[in-house]
């Protein structure tokens, strides 16, 4: 099994809705995003996944959530921008892009902070 990962980042404020303390209150984040790809096989020339293009998909997903109130956008207007539903909705929107036969999106890693990180794998992963 090989699993390879890429790294992006995006800056956004946020405000947890229900939350008792600080995080209640409008505060930002430089969220560092980390998205790992599995696969059993290599294709032709060596690669189990190209990096430009899992790249290129996550640059294009993150541009939606930089410099921006989560709050006020899609999904988030519904629930709230924890680190938890960031991940989880990332690798909702990261899912469809990594259609190559063979390989799966593993999972998604959220930091919100350098010390703190949330991760979502799905179920059977």
């Amino acid at each position: 099994m090989f699993e390879l990962s890429i790294r992006g980042h995006f800056d956004s404020a946020h405000f947890l809705r229900g939350y008792q303390g600080r995080c209640e209150n409008l505060h930002g984040h430089r969220y560092d995003v980390t998205v790992y790809v599995r696969s059993g096989q290599l294709n032709a020339i060596g690669l189990a996944y190209d990096f430009a293009d899992l790249k290129g998909h996550l640059k294009q997903i993150l541009t939606r959530y930089d410099h921006v109130c989560l709050n006020e956008i899609q999904p988030f207007t519904d629930i709230n921008p924890s680190a938890e539903n960031i991940a989880l909705t990332l690798y909702q929107e990261l899912r469809p892009y990594v259609n190559v036969p063979g390989v799966t999106l593993h999972r998604v890693d959220v930091w919100e902070s350098p010390g703190s990180c949330a991760t979502y794998i799905p179920d059977g992963n």
